[in-house]
């Protein structure tokens, strides 16, 4: 699916490209990122790897609630991938506990810049303890009409695109669904992101040139921005500087620029 062009522009945005110095109509609707170099940030410093996870998390609030003022539609975080479960048990253990107590300590955050929580991933592995409070915090927001924050937790896009295919499956063998009619829509309609816009802007930190199994069937037609810096040290300024190379780029879509 290709992203849709942004149309009846709210006065935040409007508001919000002016001070970028950019046309409201080069405004990314929906900003993904994955959030890497967290433990690098940290052995530089000669800190425990847990460390950078923690001076991460501060990087999220930041990038949430500027999001939030700019007016962007959607923030969509990697927050932690299949492939993390590799990681030594006592940081995966961290990283977890550091998920439910974000959740925790930023409702009032949430509900203060009137943003709505969403979660895309799987659920096994990951304790019912944690998932409480992560979904008290998703219903918690859902009257909110603001940015739409959406966690991918335990995610993966591979994995993703399978049980859309087991669901769509499904449906073909129970007898309520031609497979004539699989098409892109229908498929998007079964992925966890159904509902959303596809990303407008990926932004990659600590250098990496790889997608990393995140969002593979949305990010189709997404502009990659990658920034050396490592996830702890990404903060406001870096976030308009990536919105204003997005506004500059010329996206075609396979198409010819007039």
């Amino acid at each position: 699916m290709q992203p849709a062009a942004v149309s009846d522009q709210s006065p935040a945005i409007a508001g919000a490209a002016a001070a970028l110095g950019i046309p409201p109509e080069r405004f990314p609707r929906h900003i993904a990122v994955i959030m890497d170099g967290n433990g690098r940030w940290a052995q530089r410093r000669g800190l425990p790897r847990v460390e950078g996870h923690r001076h991460g998390s501060e990087a999220v609030r930041r990038v949430t609630e500027e999001c939030a003022r700019l007016g962007v539609e959607q923030l969509t975080l990697y927050c932690l991938s299949c492939e993390n479960w590799k990681r030594p048990k006592q940081e995966l253990d961290f990283l977890l506990a550091l998920l439910q107590q974000y959740m925790i300590e930023q409702r009032p955050t949430i509900l203060q810049h009137n943003i709505r929580v969403s979660v895309i991933g799987r659920r096994e592995g990951i304790s019912e303890q944690i998932w409480r409070e992560v979904d008290h915090s998703v219903a918690l927001s859902q009257s909110n009409t603001g940015l739409r924050v959406c966690l991918a937790i335990n995610y993966g896009a591979r994995q993703e695109i399978v049980d859309a295919v087991r669901s769509i499956a499904r449906r073909v063998r129970q007898g309520t669904l031609d497979p004539d009619a699989i098409d892109e829509s229908l498929l998007a309609a079964h992925l966890y992101t159904a509902g959303m816009s596809d990303p407008d802007l990926l932004i990659r930190t600590a250098g990496e040139m790889r997608l990393s199994n995140f969002l593979l069937w949305q990010i189709s037609y997404a502009e990659i921005w990658v920034t050396d810096r490592c996830w702890p040290e990404f903060d406001e300024a870096l976030l308009r500087q990536a919105i204003r190379d997005y506004a500059a780029r010329d996206r075609r879509f396979g198409g010819l620029t007039r």
